[in-house]
C-alpha cells in the first residue's frame, strides 16, 4: 500500500512534519510539495497524509493548499487520510475546522490531527515516525 505525504510550508516546520511521517512510512511512500502534484494523482494513492500550517484566522494556505484540497475532497474514497501541521498563534482552530471539513464530506481519518507550535521537537518528530509506520499499515 502506498502512501503520499503532501504538505505546504512557508517556514519549514510543517515540511519537517512531513518528513518525519515519510521516514515512519518508509520506501512506500511518495513526498510532495503541493505545488509539485495535483489532486488527481494523491488521489490514486492508499493513504495520504496532508499538512499545511496555520495561515491569517487559522485558515488553511489560500492560494495553493486550498484549492488543492477543495479539488481532492471529491476524489476520497476510502484511502486513509492524516492531518498535520505547525501553527504559531491561536489554539489549533484551524485544524478543527479542516478536520469538521472532512468528516462532512464523508473523509474517514485515521486519527486526530497532529498539530505543534511552531518548530516539531525531537518528542514530536518521533510521535510522527510512529504515525507514518501506523498509516501505512
Amino acid at each position: 500500500m502506498k502512501t503520499a505525504i503532501v504538505y505546504w510550508s512557508m517556514t519549514s516546520n510543517t515540511e519537517i512534519m512531513a518528513k518525519a511521517i515519510k521516514d515512519g512510512v518508509g520506501e512506500n511512500s511518495d513526498l510532495f510539495e503541493v505545488s509539485s502534484t495535483n489532486a488527481k494523482e494523491i488521489a490514486k494513492y492508499n493513504n495520504i497524509a496532508l499538512g499545511c500550517p496555520a495561515m491569517g484566522d487559522e485558515v488553511l494556505e489560500e492560494n495553493e493548499f486550498e484549492p488543492f484540497f477543495e479539488e481532492l475532497l471529491p476524489l476520497l474514497n476510502n484511502q486513509k487520510v492524516f492531518l498535520f501541521g505547525s501553527y504559531d498563534w491561536g489554539d489549533g482552530q484551524w485544524m478543527r475546522d479542516w478536520q469538521k471539513r472532512c468528516n462532512s464530506n464523508g473523509i474517514k481519518l485515521f486519527a486526530d490531527g497532529y498539530i505543534v507550535n511552531l518548530e516539531p521537537d525531537e518528542s514530536a518528530i518521533q510521535e510522527l515516525q510512529k504515525i507514518g509506520q501506523n498509516l501505512s499499515k
